[in-house]
């Protein structure tokens, strides 16, 4: 049969099609980038303007500032971004390459934008709170210091709230932004004008004396200090929510970049892996990435799919498998027939499903913008009548325009725009002392409730390399196998025929052996001069000493063993059919050995020597010392541990049994779809959901979850899909994220309930010109102090 590359514009069905939304007949599916979206109410406010277009289906995702829009043929993208655009935002047709266009910079730039603003707010704000502030600071004409160095922060660097405000206004809502944005220029307007009509006001700015603070009516550093800190706030979220992106690309990142295609005459060229098509025919030699999701023509070998699985033990393929692009050949020759390629690529579908999973996660729930929604017309309304019933019922136009700013300085929301942002400070500050990094609010509102956490075992409960557990030279009855060799010539035989291969499982036989024969050697110098010898030190410090004996006439098989010749022995490792081949007998009790080694959840292999079984080797992922503690600790919280794998039932049960968790909790042999859809199935029956897990795989169920915690040591994609990362890679700091997590949201919840208690108990005193503007700016700074103060408490949680 020829061998004929042919290549095909029509690609081949998805990689994992189900996992793609349906899309009516007729109608096409386009993605924009969306700018100016701040919270929650602008996706709300931007689907419901698109959906109100006929046919037109809209999910927006603020995590990745994004919209995936199903319309029919007829309607153009210039129609739906107009439509987006009259909403008041911004939207941009997303392009295909835009995660690898070294290029585009715009994301960037806007995050940089929101800093300088932080920035420059931040350097005029503290001379301006400085010499409001401090009497003996005051110097003459400080109050027009103060008001030019505020006009920048109240303008310039507050533009975004305001402008967020403008936008919530045309359409009739109104958020924290506007109260900001009213409370900022009513503050700076109310100071500027005190300044300018009132004498003795006039003359303390001007010359400088010293002025009671009952009688200060300048303003312009609460205008500067809620702006400041608001935009802390904004930058620190904006930054938080641009890790979604960063994930997609890393995860593009994975696959090969180049690939050697086979021509019909068997020449090879080596082409960019972009450029495969479907029907494309590929050599992948050992150490390779497979560049492309295809079938293996010819060839075998063990694959290492960990990229994929996440299960550090390797895939035997041969004629007739499937590969999958992005996962590594780690030891034959194969030929593969591309069968997928671009986007509908393994690879590319598991960025689908981050994406779509993010879409679907239940929203930051912003406390403070929903009560804003309520609060601030209501403000509005009782400034406005302050003013008219004052001016009406007392005639006093000035006392009413007094009274009025004063239930807008009072009801300016320092305390409210604190109250977020620096209990988060000092909630992350604590966390990246225990090696604990929240990504951002969505963290910490997402742990409020969990009750199951679901756990990856390859490198989340387990350390995620193989290493050898047992070698077994006897039955369990004490007979010696035939070969009858002792542990130690059992391990240094089958060490030094591993050492040549790059499996997996002989390296762990291998680095098992040398570190033996490392041992042996080092105690040997030690007893023969006295005391510790260079070999001692060498092998004490992890340094290999090389004391295997070399092996000659190596030998071997993907997917079957090895075989070399060892001190004049000829050493056969591997599975069944490959120790037959080489004119090895295994004994039933041999076979006995390796059935039991299996059901324990280990990975086992024969070793015959001379024609004669020697011994059943074992390995296994060795589980994480702190992974029962961890366990144990989550029970304690009153959550249920679950595990989830791609492994084979028997190792998810024995690993299960180590740590203390359920074995009716225990699934297995589930691939990254698979992951999501348990997340989805557990959500569905009532649990709050928190996933923990460290490779690729996991990526698509960490972003599906409640609540998505990475392993530190594990990929980039897994780390910036979760919501935070535990640096330690430690079970028991699950645990600690968790109470962190909710102890930060009660630090949050109470300062928000302060905040809005002093702005309800004070607004009604400030109508009835019971309280001057800078008695009202004295509780502000007090609701703040106390707002700060509670936040810091943080500090020393878990102390």
């Amino acid at each position: 049969m020829s061998t004929v590359s042919t290549r095909s514009d029509t690609p081949a069905g998805p990689a994992l099609g189900a996992l793609d939304s349906p899309v009516a007949r007729g109608s096409r599916v386009v993605e924009f980038d969306i700018q100016g979206m701040t919270c929650a109410s602008c996706v709300g406010r931007i689907e419901r303007k698109l959906s109100k277009v006929e046919g037109v289906e809209a999910s927006v995702n603020l995590a990745l500032e994004s919209a995936k829009v199903s319309a029919p043929e007829g309607i153009s993208d210039q129609q739906l971004m107009d439509v987006v655009q009259a909403a008041g935002y911004v939207a941009v047709p997303k392009r295909r390459d835009s995660a690898q266009d070294s290029g585009d910079t715009s994301a960037p730039e806007r995050g940089d934008h929101l800093f300088a603003r932080f920035l420059v707010a931040a350097i005029l704000t503290v001379p301006v709170l400085l010499i409001s502030m401090v009497p003996g600071a005051q110097f003459p004409h400080w109050g027009w210091w103060a008001a030019a160095l505020s006009l920048p922060v109240v303008t310039w660097a507050a533009w975004p709230f305001h402008r967020a405000a403008a936008v919530n206004a045309r359409h009739g809502a109104s958020t924290m932004d506007t109260l900001v944005s009213i409370g900022v220029i009513a503050a700076y307007a109310f100071s500027l004008v005190q300044m300018i009509v009132d004498p003795a006001l006039t003359a303390h700015a001007m010359w400088g004396h010293p002025m009671p603070m009952t009688d200060h009516q300048l303003y312009f550093e609460v205008a500067a200090v809620v702006t400041t800190f608001l935009l802390l706030g904004r930058w620190l979220e904006h930054r938080a929510r641009r890790t979604a992106a960063d994930a997609l690309r890393s995860l593009l990142e994975l696959g090969a970049k180049t690939a050697t295609l086979i021509a019909s005459d068997g020449s090879a060229t080596q082409v960019p892996a972009a450029s495969l098509v479907a029907g494309d025919l590929i050599e992948v030699r050992p150490g390779e990435k497979i560049a492309a999701d295809g079938v293996v023509e010819s060839g075998s070998s063990a694959v290492d799919a960990s990229v994929i699985t996440g299960e550090s033990l390797p895939v035997e393929v041969s004629t007739g498998s499937v590969v999958t692009g992005a996962t590594i050949n780690t030891s034959g020759r194969l030929l593969v027939r591309v069968s997928r390629v671009g986007e509908d690529s393994t690879l590319a579908s598991m960025g689908r499903m981050i994406s779509e999973a993010q879409t679907h996660k239940a929203p930051i729930t912003r406390l403070a913008d929903r009560i804003s929604a309520v609060f601030v017309p209501i403000v509005l309304v009782l400034a406005v009548a302050t003013f008219l019933v004052w001016w009406l019922a007392v005639g006093d136009i000035r006392g009413g325009f007094v009274a009025a700013v004063t239930v807008l300085v009072i009801a300016c929301p320092c305390a409210l725009g604190l109250a977020t942002p620096v209990a988060l400070v000092a909630g992350t500050g604590r966390g990246s002392q225990l090696g604990i990094l929240l990504s951002g609010p969505q963290a910490l509102e997402e742990a409020r409730g969990v009750d199951v956490v679901v756990l990856d075992k390859t490198g989340t409960l387990t350390e995620g390399r193989m290493a050898l557990a047992a070698v077994s030279v006897a039955t369990p009855d004490g007979a010696a196998l035939p070969a009858g060799l002792s542990r130690e010539d059992a391990l240094r035989l089958a060490g030094s025929a591993e050492a040549g291969s790059e499996h997996p499982i002989a390296r762990a036989i291998a680095d098992a052996a040398d570190a033996a024969g490392a041992a042996g050697a080092a105690g040997a110098a030690e007893g023969a001069e006295g005391g510790p010898s260079a070999s001692g030190d060498r092998a004490a410090s992890g340094t290999s000493l090389s004391v295997l004996p070399a092996a000659t006439d190596f030998v071997s098989a993907a997917g079957g063993g090895v075989a070399a010749t060892v001190e004049g022995r000829r050493v056969v490792l591997g599975k069944a059919d490959w120790l037959r081949a080489s004119g090895v007998h295994i004994p039933e009790a041999g076979q006995g050995l390796l059935a039991a080694a299996e059901a324990g959840g280990a990975t086992a292999v024969y070793l015959g020597v001379d024609g004669a079984l020697a011994a059943v080797l074992s390995v296994t992922d060795t589980v994480k010392a702190s992974s029962a503690e961890g366990i144990s600790q989550l029970r304690a919280l009153g959550v249920t541990p679950w595990l989830l794998t791609g492994d084979n039932a028997s190792v998810a049960a024995t690993v299960a049994a180590e740590v203390g968790i359920s074995p009716e909790n225990v699934i297995a042999g589930v691939l990254p779809d698979g992951k999501v859809a348990q997340i989805r199935a557990l959500q569905a029956a009532g649990h709050r959901v928190a996933m923990v897990g460290d490779g690729v795989n996991d990526a698509p169920a960490l972003a599906a979850a409640d609540l998505g915690l990475a392993m530190g040591s594990g990929t980039d994609v897994a780390r910036q899909s979760a919501d935070i990362e535990l640096m330690g890679s430690s079970v028991t700091q699950v645990a600690q994220a968790l109470g962190l997590s909710r102890a930060t949201l009660k630090i949050i919840r109470q300062n928000l309930f302060w905040a809005f208690s002093y702005n309800v108990l004070g607004i009604p005193v400030a109508a009835l010109g019971l309280l001057n503007p800078m008695i009202a700016g004295a509780a502000m700074a007090a609701s703040s102090v106390i707002v700060v103060t509670n936040a810091l408490r943080l500090r020393r949680w878990g102390k």
